[in-house]
């Protein structure tokens, strides 16, 4: 081995090692891309996180003044949830469910892959509705209740199903 051997499988490594960290960096932009297209736009849109973060940030007192009117210190008692609204299947679609069947996440059928849907609707509407809002766990994957947005009408879920399967025929 000599001098210029040991320069040679140095400039290689180090050609390699940067290769390698250039594509590292690559994925990691890219996986940024991914999420800010995809996720922060339904967190930024879920009424259950607006909520959570206006509780978060509320001032943790108020100060009453003696002499003043302070009515507006009263407690308030808390409004009864309003149900869910009907949405429809493609919204849904789009909203929640196309993080899984967009990309065949979890064993999930992509959407208007008409071999990965043709058993599941083989099945009937039925069925796909009942592993839609009460989740199912099975040989090719897993389905969380409701896509995992349990804040959804199960009207809305089986509105979701009924537009993948439409495409999926």
């Amino acid at each position: 081995m000599s001098a210029a051997h040991d320069k040679k499988f140095f400039n290689i490594f180090s050609i390699v090692l940067g290769f390698l960290l250039l594509l590292a960096v690559a994925i990691y932009v890219l996986a940024r891309i991914v999420g800010d297209n995809t996720q922060v736009q339904q967190v930024q849109q879920d009424p259950a996180i607006k909520a959570a973060v206006a509780e978060r940030i509320a001032p943790v007192a108020k100060l009453a003044v003696a002499g003043k009117d302070n009515s507006a210190l009263a407690v308030a008692k808390p409004a009864a949830a309003e149900p869910a609204k009907e949405l429809p299947g493609e919204e849904v679609y789009n909203m929640a469910c196309v993080a899984c069947h967009g990309a065949g996440i979890a064993g999930a059928p992509k959407f208007g892959d008409k071999a990965a849907w043709a058993p599941r609707i083989a099945e009937g509407a039925d069925t796909l509705h009942k592993h839609a809002l009460e989740g199912y766990h099975g040989k090719t994957g897993f389905m969380p209740p409701k896509g995992g947005r349990v804040d959804l009408a199960d009207k809305s879920v089986m509105n979701a199903v009924d537009y993948m399967m439409a495409h999926g025929k």
